[in-house]
């Protein structure tokens, strides 16, 4: 009965150590989980990231535009300073620095960000230079009213 009693036991030794080898599969499921979790962390934080010039804009009660592509964008922050999307320029290089950049042409959909304090006139000359120059896909933006 010895004898028996040490085969068992040299027997369940080496299922064990069977059962402990490494499994050499690759498990997907915690990659596509942190995958999805950095993507929507860029989506939410991609458009946050457009414009990095500081502008009070005034509230409207006008709905979201649905835009496809990156638009341009011109500031005009309250002391009257002009910016082509984080670009300090003079007034006079709006429409040159515009044909440079846009790719579409005189389609380009271009944004104009003015400060709630900024002077209406600097906003309307901004405006006129570049409809002058032919761009006529111009967007005003604003903040969405809140509810108060």
């Amino acid at each position: 009965m010895a004898g028996s009693a040490g085969y068992v036991s040299r027997r369940k030794r080496n299922r064990r150590s069977a059962g402990a080898r490494p499994i050499a599969e690759i498990n997907v499921t915690p990659f596509v989980d942190v995958m999805l979790v950095l993507l929507i962390i860029f989506m939410v934080a991609a458009p946050l990231l457009t414009v990095g010039v500081p502008i009070d804009l005034p509230e409207t009660q006008a709905k979201a535009l649905n835009s496809d592509t990156q638009p341009i964008t011109i500031s005009v922050n309250q002391n009257g300073e002009i910016f082509l999307q984080e670009t300090a320029i003079a007034i006079e290089e709006v429409v040159p620095k515009l044909e440079a950049i846009a790719e579409t042409g005189y389609d380009e959909r271009i944004y104009i960000r003015g400060d709630q304090a900024a002077d209406y006139g600097t906003i309307m000359k901004v405006m006129g230079r570049i409809n002058q120059a032919g761009y006529k896909n111009l967007g005003l933006v604003t903040l969405q009213e809140s509810d108060r």
